[in-house]
């Protein structure tokens, strides 16, 4: 069961939270554009409907839309073979349409079977390929476009031979600028009366104080100064007639067209996949452990690009590099993504010229600050202390990630998790139950012999549903193996959702640890009795009571007589 939000019950939060991830994905909406082979304002008006129309409709609370380094290839291919632009906006316009329809037939419903240990791995590898594509741009080397993901690159480099020839073109003024919003950012989160200042980020000090060196060294004529190259580089119309010269829209023609179509499955495929693997990682983020409706995302996802489509702008995703800056930067609610759009909106109309003069070593800092609570090491770690049937899973996830990319990497990890699984339950029956009954409000799960990650979705549903102010009694007497994620579900369901709603939950059997592995009952400090058993070992801890109880009072009373 969902609770309603409030949008602007923590708009102080948001508000900051909102703004950092303008200043993020301004820079990405323009690189992701101009790798695409686009104009560059379509990439900010799929950030802006992103933002706005998506984060509106969308029930996600950290999720961030706007158009996706993993669509880059698809779009520069697709405008190559169709010719023009506005026929390619014909293919956006029927992606959403698809979408739309998969939201209907709840095609959403999939992710539940993405699981944790990918999802990290995924979230691990995209915060490792954010550190090493923006070490460049943090010593002043631009060549590659901002957002950009893949291993190897357009200009025929990969991400490490990129790094090192970037070696050559270091300037002094942008490691300047790096090294100071770097400490900045580090204060923000370390000293606590920063940390106070809810509605001064960090990030907006360091682009403030970013500018500001900047232009010192303009000013002073100095040889540390950033050259145009290396600055965020938004259009700038000066009237109504420039906006109406610059914004593309969709010719219909292309409907006709058998390309366009073919063109509009695979956006409305590859987009919806990652909007699916985006909103899961999302969730995993989520410190209040909220649960969003996949299939509203891709109805919410679907207007978003068929508008974007009308407007002229980018086909989008939710994209885990904003959402991850949204969540380290304190969101609490989808207003955060809202303000996030309308602040994108209010720059390219009012102040672009202002926008200009941030320093995109700067923007980098922040990025590495991003990719680096991803991918900490406490992260793998703890993969590793759970065994190999979770650490094989994420590191394999997390290499393919960064060697490939993002949909690949996903792929291979679930593959090993559903051979380790069949590996591990081969030999055992799976069965699940679920029963209700009035016994005195008591909402009663009984888990199976096995539960795997597989089960994750209808368990997830049944926790979701269970209304406030209940009873339940979560029962793992006849259970073997639970999977992590699983226990993961339960354990903050009784945690945290519990707390909040006065739902009153009783674990019953549950194991400290369950492997996949067959290893003796004692091993598992497992104790197991029947209900007869049970009541016998009530009736004799009664008896013990007892007995203590009277042994007491007659020690008591022999000290009284003495």
């Amino acid at each position: 069961m969902t609770k309603k939000i409030n949008l602007f019950a923590n708009l102080k939060s948001d508000f900051a939270s909102g703004l950092v991830v303008f200043l993020v994905a301004l820079p990405l909406c323009l690189g992701i554009a101009l790798a695409s082979g686009a104009p560059p304002l379509s990439g900010i008006i799929a950030g802006i409907i992103g933002g706005v129309v998506v984060g509106f409709l969308s029930k996600s609370h950290l999720s961030v839309s706007g158009p996706a380094a993993g669509l880059t290839a698809i779009v520069l291919t697709a405008i190559t073979d169709l010719g023009a632009f506005n026929i390619f906006l014909t293919a956006v316009l029927i992606a959403g349409i698809l979408q739309l329809i998969l939201g209907f037939i709840k095609a959403g419903s999939i992710s539940n079977y993405f699981p944790t240990n990918v999802i990290e791995g995924m979230l691990a590898g995209i915060g490792i390929i954010i550190i090493l594509k923006q070490i460049p741009h943090a010593i002043g080397y631009d060549a590659d476009f901002e957002g950009d993901q893949s291993f190897v690159q357009a200009d025929g480099n990969n991400t490490f031979s990129a790094i090192v020839g970037a070696l050559d073109y270091i300037q002094i003024g942008s490691v300047i600028i790096t090294i100071i919003s770097l400490a900045i950012l580090i204060s923000w989160d370390k000293l606590s009366f920063l940390k106070r200042l809810k509605l001064v980020p960090g990030a907006l000090v360091a682009v403030i104080v970013g500018i500001l060196l900047n232009e010192f060294f303009i000013a002073s004529g100095s040889s540390l100064a950033i050259s145009k190259e290396h600055l965020v580089s938004l259009p700038v119309p000066s009237s109504l007639e420039d906006f109406k010269n610059i914004i593309v829209l969709p010719d219909f023609t292309g409907f006709a067209n058998t390309k366009v179509w073919i063109v509009g499955a695979t956006i409305a495929i590859v987009a919806s996949i990652e909007t699916l693997l985006c909103i899961e990682a999302a969730d995993r983020m989520d410190a209040q452990k909220r649960y969003t409706d996949t299939n509203v995302e891709l109805k919410a996802q679907g207007v978003g690009n068929m508008l974007s489509a009308l407007l002229g702008g980018l086909p989008m995703t939710s994209v885990v590099v904003r959402t991850s800056a949204n969540n380290n930067a304190g969101a609490k609610s989808k207003m955060s993504a809202i303000i996030h759009g309308i602040l994108l909106l209010i720059s390219v109309l009012s102040i672009p010229f202002l926008l200009n003069k941030i320093p995109l070593a700067t923007l980098a800092a922040v990025l590495l600050m991003v990719g680096y609570k991803l991918a900490k090491p406490s992260i793998i770690m703890h993969f590793w202390h759970k065994g190999k049937y979770q650490f094989v899973p994420f590191i394999a996830t997390l290499l393919a990630v960064v060697f490939l990319d993002l949909l690949k990497g996903v792929a291979l990890g679930i593959i090993i998790s559903i051979v380790f699984i069949l590996r591990g339950n081969l030999k055992r029956a799976y069965r699940f139950r679920k029963e209700k009954f009035e016994d005195g409000d008591v909402i009663r799960i009984d888990l199976a012999q096995e539960v795997s990650f597989l089960n994750k979705a209808a368990i997830k549903t049944t926790l979701a549903e269970i209304p406030e102010n209940s009873k339940v009694v979560i029962n793992a007497l006849d259970t073997v193996y639970i999977a992590h994620d699983v226990l993961d579900l339960i354990q903050e369901f009784a945690t945290i959702r519990a707390t909040e709603e006065n739902i009153k939950v009783k674990l019953k059997g549950f194991k400290k640890a369950y492997e996949l592995d067959d290893i003796n009952d004692e091993n598992n400090h497992v104790f197991f009795e029947t209900f007869e058993e049970a009541q016998i070992r009530k009736q004799a801890k009664q008896d013990y009571n007892a007995c203590i109880a009277i042994l007491e009072e007659k020690r008591n009373t022999d000290n009284k007589e003495q």
